[in-house]
């Protein structure tokens, strides 16, 4: 299976298109991933750098001593974590893919950071975000539609 799937930021200023090999995704939790993105882990997807292209490059910072990360610096959307010394693939996040529904977890790292209480969910109380008029009124009011 290798398929084409595309992916940016949420301005949509920059943009990539990437071949995918697998289904396959984790689980970040390390530290420098908490700070990065201000929450408790992220989900990446590692690619093959030679499969991925650019319509614009993200602008990137040196995050650590060993990696880099790419960002939009107009919306602030993270989109990459690079080592300095590139192997033959990077990591995507997950969130940044146009579908990333496809994607599946397969395996934690950094788990002796991880939050334990987040990491099960399912039992959370849900709320919608149709019914919840603070949201919705201010969406309808500025699109005229819910977000997609």
């Amino acid at each position: 299976m290798s398929d084409m799937m595309t992916g940016g930021c949420q301005c949509r200023r920059i943009r990539y298109s990437v071949r995918i090999e697998n289904d396959d995704a984790y689980l970040c939790h390390c530290k420098m991933c908490q700070h990065a993105t201000g929450g408790v882990s992220i989900a990446f997807k590692s690619v093959k750098i030679a499969d991925l292209t650019w319509e614009r490059e993200p602008e990137r910072y040196q995050s650590s001593p060993i990696a880099h990360r790419g960002f939009c610096r107009e919306c602030g959307t993270p989109l990459t974590f690079e080592f300095l010394k590139p192997g033959e693939r990077m990591d995507l996040t997950v969130g940044s893919f146009d579908d990333p529904c496809r994607f599946k977890p397969t395996s934690h790292c950094s788990p002796e950071t991880w939050h334990a209480d987040w990491l099960d969910t399912r039992g959370l109380t849900e709320h919608r975000l149709d019914e919840n008029p603070a949201t919705r009124d201010r969406w309808i009011e500025a699109i005229g539609k819910l977000p997609d």
